[in-house]
């Protein structure tokens, strides 16, 4: 097993929330989210997307038009330097009751099986409880960021997230200090026509 994993929930952490976005043209990064994302992988980090689709399982959209979405994002990160080694998606709805919706960690698994890393020395960023309920439940160290839903959730009080952060690039910067402090890991550019520089 190796270290140097960060799982990233998609719409609200990477991309501006649409609700079921099904357009590619409507992929925009949030601000900020490429920055923080070339930081990670500066440090030397593989990024993984682990995302809910559920308008996959209510019809709203096919696996060819999502597939043209992650074609998107990817067109959208790779003019901002950034690599994604994988994307997870989970397409079922909340009452098919599978493992693989986060919070279920069914999709974590898989992408430690395929990628050879360890759950509980990697990190989870996300927008809402689920992202981070899903890296507590593996181990992770979880991060819920502002942007997105984040505020809000934050602003309720009730997620048990090891750091809650304004956006990708604060952390960054945090993983940045753990990866040189050596802990507590598993315990606790230019602006592009998609934006988010």
């Amino acid at each position: 097993m190796r270290r140097g994993v960060v799982a990233l929930d998609r719409d609200g952490t990477l991309n501006v929330e649409r609700h079921y976005l099904a357009d590619p043209a409507q992929v925009e990064l949030i601000d900020g989210a490429a920055e923080g994302l070339r930081h990670l992988r500066e440090l030397g980090l593989e990024l993984l997307v682990i995302t809910n689709q559920s308008g996959l399982g209510r019809g709203y959209f096919t696996e060819q038009t999502l597939a043209r979405v992650h074609d998107r994002l990817r067109e959208c990160l790779d003019a901002a330097g950034v690599e994604l080694s994988g994307i997870y998606v989970c397409p079922h709805v909340p009452a098919d009751g599978c493992q693989c919706r986060k919070p279920g960690t069914a999709l974590l698994a898989r992408a430690a099986r395929e990628r050879s890393f360890d759950p509980r020395e990697a990190f989870v960023i996300g927008d809402k409880a689920s992202d981070v309920q899903m890296g507590r439940r593996a181990g992770s160290t979880t991060f819920l960021v502002r942007t997105g839903y984040g505020a809000s959730v934050a602003a309720g009080g009730d997620v048990d997230a090891d750091f809650i952060v304004e956006d990708l690039r604060e952390a960054a910067r945090v993983i940045e200090g753990l990866l040189a402090s050596g802990g507590p890991v598993g315990t606790v550019g230019q602006r592009s026509a998609c934006n988010g520089r």
